[in-house]
């Protein structure tokens, strides 16, 4: 079996981090412009005000898509850029940039795939409260009302959200992602509750006018069983969607349950605290509208066995392979995690992020030699094709990233593109890996 013969094979960048212009054409500033000139918050003090710059180099960019295959691009929209204050006023010019961005990928045959929000709130809607705003989901469907009548035409695939895992749990449970905020555990819970109702909004607006498709994507660390054991697959399950309220921000069940089931975890409806958010049977109906697949941003699993009184997580050995971020290694991750969120969810399963970061370099035969890369990608894409070929429903995959970039609160110490970016003249170079997904892509990945 494998891959469906229509199966997306893409790329994916986010706005922040790959387009650069951060003052130009009345783009307003978003949350990661005023944390990334903070001191003290990104390495070595770096920001994104230039990234990658795509924004002056978007035709040289869509080229080398073009020349790679992709049969899809993954971005997503500065709502700042759009609308700079977050409501009222549109930017023109911000409209004609994403207009020239999708134009150009549907002239080269790419299918362009946007998401809403990418971690870069409006600051001006940051002073307001944020999402901690109860006016946040009326003000994230004002700006998809925008998103839809401007784009709608030819834009067909969305995503409302990007790692509400990470952005909530990074940037205000942990506080070393914008907007560096350590909240109480009731102020998150309704930072989480308002996030999902923006999302169920959001869905009513892009269902509006021509046909789309609509996801919604998780970061998400697979729970893998350590055997074929009945007893260990039923408790990488189980601690899989394990929720409750020490560490559920981080949580998959807390964030893709109410988006699929129309319910939240049991621990939430008898968490007691007097400032806890309300949560009403016409809320979760709103969170439940159907959407058409499920996004899945994998890096690592963790390995999970069953024991005599539950289960626990394996450490791994000393020494185990990691990436250069230092992350585990873990390609069985791309089977399991599709294997039971398609299981649980019962939507089709996009791969909307998957890589790594290497100690990328240009050698001195001038090209840049990245055989880690190839590895990992071979590795995690055989066990996404064997989830496939045992019937897990598989939509597309698409590489994190395109392009070298902002890497957040890491700056620009990570390197996880297919292609090379010198950040002192935004000089690309493709990397080996670039011309061995081409191959893979060229294959439907046969290959592997």
């Amino acid at each position: 079996m494998g891959f469906k013969k229509d199966f997306i094979w893409g790329a994916a960048t986010a706005s922040y981090q790959v387009e650069g212009a951060a003052f130009e054409d009345g783009r307003g500033l978003s949350i990661w412009d005023t944390y990334s000139h903070t001191e003290g918050k990104v390495y070595r003090g770096q920001n994104g005000d230039t990234a990658s710059d795509q924004y002056h180099r978007l035709e040289e960019d869509l080229d080398i898509m073009a020349s790679l295959g992709l049969k899809a691009y993954r971005f997503s929209v500065s709502w700042s850029r759009i609308i700079p204050d977050g409501t009222g006023s549109v930017n023109q010019k911000g409209i004609d940039y994403y207009n020239r961005l999708i134009d150009g990928l549907i002239k080269r045959g790419i299918r362009p795939c946007m998401t809403l929000y990418h971690w870069d709130l409006p600051y001006a809607l940051h002073l307001k409260g944020g999402w901690l705003n109860d006016d946040m989901p009326a003000r994230f469907a004002d700006y998809a009302r925008v998103i839809k009548e401007n784009f709608g035409d030819r834009v067909h695939d969305f995503i409302t959200f990007n790692e509400p895992q990470a952005f909530v749990g990074c940037g205000y449970f942990q506080g070393v992602h914008a907007p560096g905020y350590k909240l109480p555990k009731p102020e998150l819970i309704r930072i989480g509750h308002n996030i999902l109702k923006a999302h169920g909004m959001a869905v009513i607006e892009l269902r509006k006018g021509e046909k789309c498709r609509i996801g919604f994507t998780a970061a998400t660390q697979p729970a893998i069983p350590c055997s074929d054991s009945k007893a260990d697959k039923d408790a990488a399950r189980e601690g899989y969607f394990f929720s409750d309220h020490e560490a559920f921000t981080f949580s998959d069940s807390f964030w893709l349950d109410p988006v699929f089931l129309g319910k939240y975890p049991d621990w939430v409806y008898r968490y007691e605290a007097i400032n806890k958010p309300v949560i009403t049977d016409d809320d979760l109906k709103l969170i439940n509208q159907p959407i058409d697949y499920v996004g899945m941003n994998i890096y690592s699993g963790k390995y999970i066995r069953a024991t005599e009184n539950g289960s626990e997580m394996i450490t791994l050995p000393d020494g185990c392979p990691r990436t250069a971020i230092g992350w585990d290694i873990t390609p069985e991750a791309l089977y399991w995690g599709p294997y039971f969120y398609n299981e649980r969810y019962k939507v089709p399963v996009v791969i909307t992020e998957n890589g790594l970061s290497c100690h990328d370099r240009i050698s001195m035969d001038g090209k840049v030699h990245d055989p880690d890369r190839e590895d990992y990608l071979h590795r995690y894409l055989k066990a996404l094709r064997d989830a496939a070929s045992d019937g897990v429903d598989i939509d597309g995959y698409y590489e994190w990233s395109l392009l070298d970039n902002f890497e957040w609160a890491e700056g620009y110490k990570e390197r996880f593109g297919m292609i090379y970016v010198d950040y002192a003249t935004k000089e690309r170079t493709l990397k080996d890996s670039a011309y061995w997904y081409k191959r893979v892509i060229e294959t439907n990945g046969e290959e592997l």
